[in-house]
């Protein structure tokens, strides 16, 4: 199954008796219940809240969001929230867990904790998907990592792949097509990262990376327009239908995410990837619509990786 646009994804959580429950950290934000309160009418997430309580209901009462009171935790410090948030994960009273109005640092400190946060127990690198639906290409694209890997190494960038691709397959996707990007087609051994391309393309040959096809180094605009591969000569099984777009840093990954938000007029949504637990990520500054994509894509991963 290859996905066009979120609805036809998000269609999975329609009409299901269980529901994947989403915990807030630190949720008195009106836009991030607000994206709650969208999920919720629809019947495609319950929502546990955690942060401080009177400021939470106050928000509820007024935007008409109806939460139980048992489903809301009141601890007024934000790192204490971030780390019961996570503890009700452990505690299997929610699946998914969500990033409320508290800083980055503090949310991602309770999360990437070795001993009690949502690494997974062989380690491995914690990766940021984030996919766009651009209505121009009718296409979805997920440019990686764009969010928290500085500089990755070649296992870095492996895990990344296999990251993204067991996300992708988790929301119903069967084999999603990877271009390693670089800017050129050709291998350089005066640039490293045509060098890594080349490698990752072998370990995906050799069983290293799994459910998806790895090709590169191509580059950016061989990877999403087949009629430019062509007339460039560059045979490949991604030329033009490239689903994962992996950059070489973050910078290029941060770019080209921001490029397809602001100039392609994307659609988005996203979540951490690498973790025991989908983890939204989204920032205090992105959109309920933003918001309330994550909140299905990660809902329906949670529903699906069980």
């Amino acid at each position: 199954m290859v996905y066009r646009s979120f609805d036809e994804i998000i269609k999975q959580l329609e009409g299901k008796e269980q529901m994947s429950r989403v915990v807030v950290a630190a949720a008195n934000d009106d836009h991030t219940l607000g994206a709650v309160k969208m999920a919720v009418e629809r019947g495609l997430a319950k929502p546990v809240l955690v942060g401080h309580k009177d400021e939470i209901k106050k928000v509820c009462a007024e935007i008409g969001l109806n939460v139980p009171d048992e489903d809301i935790y009141d601890e007024p410090d934000d790192e204490a929230a971030a780390w019961k948030a996570v503890d009700l994960i452990h505690e299997g009273k929610a699946e998914v867990l969500m990033k409320g109005k508290l800083d980055t640092s503090v949310y991602l400190k309770a999360v990437v904790n070795r001993e009690h946060g949502l690494r997974k127990e062989n380690g491995g690198t914690i990766s940021v998907f984030t996919a766009h639906e651009i209505p121009a290409m009718g296409k979805i694209y997920v440019p990686v990592d764009g969010g928290m890997v500085n500089y990755p190494t070649l296992e870095q960038k492996r895990d990344i792949i296999q990251n993204t691709v067991d996300a992708m397959r988790s929301l119903g996707w069967d084999c999603p097509k990877v271009g390693v990007l670089a800017c050129k087609e050709k291998v350089d051994p005066k640039m490293p990262e045509t060098l890594d391309a080349e490698e990752l393309k072998k370990m995906n040959e050799r069983g290293e990376i799994t459910g998806c096809i790895v090709d590169g180094p191509i580059s950016f605009d061989c990877a999403c327009d087949k009629e430019i591969a062509d007339f460039k000569g560059y045979q490949s099984p991604v030329a033009g239908e490239c689903d994962i777009l992996l950059a070489p840093n973050i910078h290029a990954g941060n770019i080209m995410g921001k490029m397809m938000s602001v100039l392609c007029n994307s659609r988005l949504g996203g979540f951490l990837v690498g973790t025991t637990h989908p983890v939204i990520f989204s920032s205090r500054g992105s959109s309920s619509d933003e918001k309330f994509v994550s909140i299905c894509l990660a809902a329906i991963s949670a529903m699906n990786l069980k």
